[in-house]
């Protein structure tokens, strides 16, 4: 495909760049790391800080840098995963829409069940940053699932699926102070609600 300008998108209004470092990767990764959206880094911003948020809000002094970098690295992963799962529930869709047509499902780049692997994958690497936290975080990260999951399907029933993402988007505001004091009194709540809004 041609390059479509100072974006890097193709002609035609779709949302897979090509140019940039993901297109410069070997041809058999770039399909992994487009569908988990690794060419676009803003998604994981926007999980990451409701969480460094509420761990900066629960901290005694300076915030912990290694549980700072434990989030970093989990809302990378947990973003991607996301994404992925998005992508596989919505392949139908996307195949018909202009703007999603060249992701990695619909464009072929990949099957279903690779997709379903690497979701895997991405989620277990997770899992191992979320077992490092007290037991009452990783519960509040185990219910983070149920935001992540629904949220693809809120696209066909309700005309605010963005409030869902939402949702989700901003668990970390909770599971962030739970990682940092093992409660979720009012403040966290607070933020979370403050970061639906946002």
């Amino acid at each position: 495909m041609q390059d479509g300008g100072p974006t890097g998108h193709s002609p035609g209004h779709t949302d897979i760049k090509q140019t940039g470092w993901v297109a410069g990767a070997p041809a058999g990764l770039r399909p992994y790391l487009r569908i988990a959206r690794l060419d676009r880094p803003i998604g994981t911003w926007l999980l990451l800080w409701p969480c460094w948020w509420s761990i900066a809000l629960a901290s005694d002094g300076w915030p912990d840098p290694v549980l700072l970098a434990l989030f970093a690295i989990g809302a990378m992963v947990m973003r991607g995963a996301g994404c992925v799962w998005n992508d596989i529930t919505d392949r139908d869709f996307d195949g018909r829409v202009e703007r999603t047509r060249g992701r990695p499902i619909p464009a072929g780049e990949i099957m279903v069940r690779q997709a379903a692997a690497f979701m895997v994958l991405l989620a277990l690497f997770g899992l191992a940053i979320l077992l490092s936290f007290n037991w009452f975080a990783v519960w509040v990260g185990v219910a983070s699932l149920v935001p992540v999951a629904v949220y693809p399907f809120m696209k066909r029933i309700t005309w605010w699926p963005q409030f869902f993402l939402g949702l989700a988007f901003n668990w970390g505001a909770l599971l962030g102070w739970a990682a940092v004091r093992g409660d979720l009194p009012l403040a966290p709540l607070l933020l979370y609600i403050g970061g639906i809004a946002w």
